[in-house]
């Protein structure tokens, strides 16, 4: 049930929402160089299995390579495909100066907190993970925070427009979506191309 009210607002959004940018209050989460040769937007869902694999088997080497020499830079989008996921999206936005600590902490834990049969056990096994991990957010201030919401129901919709983001993860590399097989070989052989 709370699936499906996840997704009438998204729908209810994409088809009445006009963009407001939040982006004076929300900053997006960045890493590298903001002026690299190599633009790459990753559109994400904090409950998907194969954006969590990303961020453990493809980012490291990504960012050794690529983003801590300047070539490239990576923008994480919110692209939630249930309550779990936009509450999740929430808390790593909350309190955010840009920094992708949290985000990659919840990727790199997700088996920890995304358990649950409901979205109130998941909530609460988040909390408890943020706890343990000495992440310390007013949970219920982030969740219910607008300006947030609407930065994250945002990013959703610009993927779905601009984008055709229909999946997650979905890369894209300056401005052309990315239709290989996610793996680091195939990132590379298609970020070479580019320098």
């Amino acid at each position: 049930m709370k699936n499906l009210i996840v997704l009438f607002l998204i729908i209810f959004f994409q088809t009445s929402y006009t963009s407001a940018d939040s982006s004076d209050k929300v900053k997006r989460i960045i890493i590298g160089n903001k002026n690299a040769k190599i633009s790459i937007i990753a559109y994400e869902s904090l409950t998907c299995s194969h954006c969590a694999n990303f961020h453990i088997d493809v980012l490291p080497n990504l960012k050794k390579e690529y983003i801590d020499t300047g070539i490239a830079k990576i923008e994480f989008r919110h692209f939630p495909l249930d309550v779990a996921a936009f509450n999740a999206s929430k808390i790593a936005q909350c309190q955010n100066d840009g920094n992708s600590d949290i985000l990659n902490n919840l990727y790199l834990n997700q088996s920890k907190w995304i358990k649950g049969k409901s979205i109130d056990e998941v909530n609460e096994n988040l909390k408890r993970f943020l706890v343990s991990e000495g992440i310390k957010i007013d949970f219920d201030k982030c969740t219910t925070d607008k300006n947030i919401e609407d930065f994250i129901l945002n990013d959703r919709i610009e993927g779905v427009k601009k984008f055709k983001v229909n999946a997650t993860p979905t890369i894209i590399i300056n401005d052309k979506k990315f239709e290989k097989s996610l793996n680091y070989k195939n990132l590379k052989e298609s970020l070479e191309k580019l320098i």
